[in-house]
């Protein structure tokens, strides 16, 4: 892989090696000449959506507070020491999308978001730590980050925010528009603004284990096939009738020990999990959509891209778009493997498709998960 610009000048590769999980990185001018791609007030009216997520943290008096959105009303712009923070704004713009893609180097799988934060002079969210990588991408004015590699993460118990108890910076940086820092997770780090800014931070997934074996776990009991029913024909009195029998539980145990689970079975639990679309993310069927006849014909011209709130994965002959799965066959395994890895397939690629995917394009395409290019 060449060398990125974002990564200050250095491979995926070298990044992964030596950063990633590791230690921080500081780059200078990573997207240059970057600005804020949302003006405040776009920013300020998707806040009061309640289909967006957002926060509004402020400090008075050295009290914390905050407050979840929909967010109807802000503070006065000149009033210090507030910060609103927009979660998933790939989501609703393609400019932020097309930036959250250029950390595609790392796996779909792994990417979650990105968040735009305002903040007002002296603005910020405290000393804190992230249990996920972050890059922080400044897009307006400047903040300083201060961080620290230090293992005690204690929580000051009480208040709104995971502010940390006894944060002891051990660098510290100011970024200008441009520059970016990255994190690993746990790693304790305070931003606070210096005038208005704005700081992008783009986010990874990382779900617990317990998550990922409770959603497990539902996904298997709809599969699950255990036919036939206790029985004990050979069962004698008993003079203690409280106590579960000794028979009875090793019956159970052994029959209840066969529900067992393949990689397979795994496989399609994780990328319709990984793919379900969140809680707040809705796509709109079209009012009046095209004929199958006629999206055939534009989309074999034109192409097709993915929506920007469409997530689609792959792994081995297991397909996955938006929560769902299906299998693939082998001749159609290159064009969704394409349209999955570069979120579209132009006109040739189309045409050379089978029956099944132009089926499967042209439903997407009615529910609002793929759009024809213009």
């Amino acid at each position: 892989m060449k060398k990125l610009t974002l990564l200050g000048d250095i491979t995926p590769e070298q990044f992964l090696r030596d950063y990633w999980h590791k230690k921080p990185l500081l780059i200078r001018q990573a997207v240059p000449g970057f600005k804020p791609l949302l003006p405040f007030d776009k920013l300020a009216e998707l806040a009061s959506k309640d289909y967006v997520e957002s926060r509004l943290v402020t400090k008075k008096d050295g009290s914390w507070d905050m407050q979840h959105g929909p967010l109807k009303s802000l503070p006065a712009r000149s009033e210090r020491e507030w910060t609103m923070l927009v979660q998933g704004v790939n989501l609703q713009d393609d400019k932020a999308d097309e930036l959250l893609r250029q950390f595609r180097f790392l796996p779909d799988a792994r990417l979650d978001d990105l968040m735009v934060s305002f903040a007002t002079d002296g603005g910020g969210v405290g000393p804190h730590f992230d249990s996920y990588d972050v890059f922080l991408l400044q897009a307006q004015g400047q903040r300083r980050w201060k961080i620290s590699a230090q293992k005690d993460l204690t929580l000051i118990e009480g208040l709104p925010l995971k502010i940390l108890k006894k944060f002891k910076a051990t660098e510290e940086f100011v970024l200008e528009p441009g520059d970016m820092l990255y994190l690993p997770p746990h790693y304790a780090h305070d931003g606070e603004a210096i005038g208005d800014c704005q700081t992008y931070s783009i986010g990874f997934r990382s779900p617990s284990y317990q998550e990922l074996g409770e959603a497990f776990l539902q996904f298997m009991a709809d599969s699950i096939d255990l036919p036939g029913r206790y029985a004990d024909p050979d069962l004698e009195p008993t003079n203690k009738p409280a106590e579960i029998p000794k028979a009875m539980l090793s019956k159970l145990a052994d029959e209840l020990n066969k529900v067992s689970f393949t990689e397979d079975d795994f496989a399609i639990f994780l990328g319709e999990y990984l793919s379900e679309p969140k809680h707040n993310v809705f796509f709109q069927p079209l009012e009046k959509p095209l004929t199958a006849g006629k999206f055939q014909q534009a989309a074999e011209k034109k192409g097709v891209t993915l929506s920007r709130k469409t997530q689609m994965l792959y792994r081995g002959k297991n397909v996955f778009i938006n929560g769902e799965s299906f299998a693939m066959n082998k001749s159609d395994k290159a064009a969704l493997e394409t349209l999955a890895n570069t979120r579209g397939l132009d006109g040739a690629a189309v045409a050379g498709a089978s029956e099944d995917v132009l089926e499967a394009l042209f439903a997407w395409y009615t529910d609002g998960w793929l759009e024809l290019n213009k």
